[in-house]
């Protein structure tokens, strides 16, 4: 059996963090099994690796490896794409297809993002695992496929199983051996080694002498908090190996690829506590357009009662449904009337201050009671759809555009996110 060391050299790892080495030994231990893995870590940490190394030693590695990245396919055709379809089954249907876990029977299938996949496709997931069954979309026919099912993920899943959005028995199927990799700020002593690796890469393909950075900026790259991980730190080496023609790199010019460089040790951000604050911010959003939809209708509702009854009546049966609207005591409705105009009895209701207002105004200047009943009951109905659009657009500006941590603040998916932006045109 290949040991850590030989896997490393086979797959370009670079690092000898011990949490690393403990990932990669198990990868190497489960290789020979047809156990499902499921591979965790931060967004950039390298978890497209493990696959690969699992593939590589196993029975299977004859077989097909194929990597679904289940983020990037629309919830509508996910189903098609990994199961197959029919000829005929939706629209667009012309012909039958092969999904991927027909294709690659008799290899391994590595689903990365799992944690975005539709409830819908979860529940045939897990009819895979558990008996390597599944049936094609438009079709009533079950097939068989013998595959090996590694998935990866960047969410917490007990939070997204307590919060409905993945099934806790495809978690328990999936997770049968769990390699967790760590993020990079963990991996210090790595960090420079990375780096070093990466400039020579960069000097080797843009024919151009490596950069080298000073001992304190050296210091300053291993404490840098390194959000993206190890695909951040490759994209800084790039940068500066292309834009700068010092190829010695000293603290400032380092700093200057940074965002955040001020930043340098982890801080600890209560995420409940934000998911939380924006729950509320909504439920009162909501509360506040709903209220507002009652007050609409029920001076619609005035007003029709003033067009098919005597006017004193229906204010003397509606007393607490005038004071609710104009917020005044009963008492004082009786003031209203004294500033109605002659004509129509719409206006009788208002206050004295509203009118005043109307009374003056050449809009009601008309003989016909009709155009000031149009008027009120055509007002323009809430845009709760516009409500939405000004709620997406505040998340993405307070996670700078980032889609996926604005989909998890607004408590959806990052597919369902993407729909609504090109819905909406955002």
């Amino acid at each position: 059996m290949d040991n850590v060391q030989n896997v490393k050299q086979r797959f370009e790892i670079i690092g000898n963090d011990p949490k690393l080495n403990r990932a990669l030994q198990k990868a190497i231990q489960v290789a020979p099994t047809d156990i499902s893995v499921l591979v965790t870590g931060e967004s950039g940490v390298g978890k497209e690796s493990i696959p690969k190394i699992i593939h590589s030693l196993s029975h299977r590695k004859h077989g097909k490896f194929i990597a679904v990245n289940c983020g990037a396919i629309p919830e509508g055709t996910i189903d098609s794409e990994l199961f197959g379809h029919e000829k005929g089954a939706f629209t667009g249907a012309v012909n039958t297809r092969e999904g991927y876990f027909e294709e690659a029977s008799g290899g391994t299938i590595f689903l990365d993002e799992v944690g975005e996949l539709p409830l819908t496709t979860q529940v045939r997931l897990l009819r895979v695992l558990e008996n390597g069954e599944f049936i094609k979309v438009g079709s009533s026919k079950v097939q068989k496929t013998d595959i090996r099912i590694i998935a990866a993920t960047n969410v917490h899943m007990t939070e997204a199983i307590e919060k409905g959005k993945f099934r806790e028995d495809l978690y328990y199927r999936l997770s049968t051996v769990e390699i967790n990799l760590p993020p990079l700020r963990e991996r210090g002593e790595d960090i420079h080694l990375l780096f070093r690796k990466f400039a020579a890469d960069f000097a080797h393909k843009y024919k151009m002498p490596p950069i080298k950075l000073e001992t304190d900026a050296a210091a300053y790259l291993t404490k840098y908090r390194w959000d993206g991980n190890i695909r951040q730190l490759r994209n800084v080496a790039e940068q500066i190996s292309v834009l700068e023609t010092n190829r010695i790199i000293t603290l400032q010019v380092l700093q200057s690829y940074l965002p955040n460089h001020d930043r340098q040790l982890p801080s600890l951000v209560n995420q409940q506590k934000k998911e939380s604050d924006f729950s509320s911010e909504r439920e009162i959003l909501y509360k506040v357009l709903f209220d507002m939809k009652s007050d609409l209708n029920d001076l619609k509702k005035l007003t029709l009662e003033l067009l098919q009854h005597d006017k004193n009546q229906v204010q003397e049966s509606n007393q607490n449904l005038i004071q609710r609207i104009y917020g005044q005591k009963p008492s004082e409705t009786e003031d209203y009337r004294s500033h109605s105009t002659p004509k129509g009895d719409v206006l009788q209701l208002q206050p004295p201050h509203i009118a005043a207002a109307t009374t003056s105004s050449s809009a009601f200047d008309h003989d016909d009671d009709d155009y000031l009943i149009a008027e009120t009951i055509e007002d323009e109905p809430l845009n709760l759809e516009e409500q939405e659009v000004e709620l997406i657009k505040r998340a993405l500006e307070r996670n700078k555009g980032k889609r996926k941590a604005a989909a998890d603040e607004l408590g959806i998916s990052e597919r369902t996110l993407y729909r609504k932006i090109k819905q909406y045109n955002l």
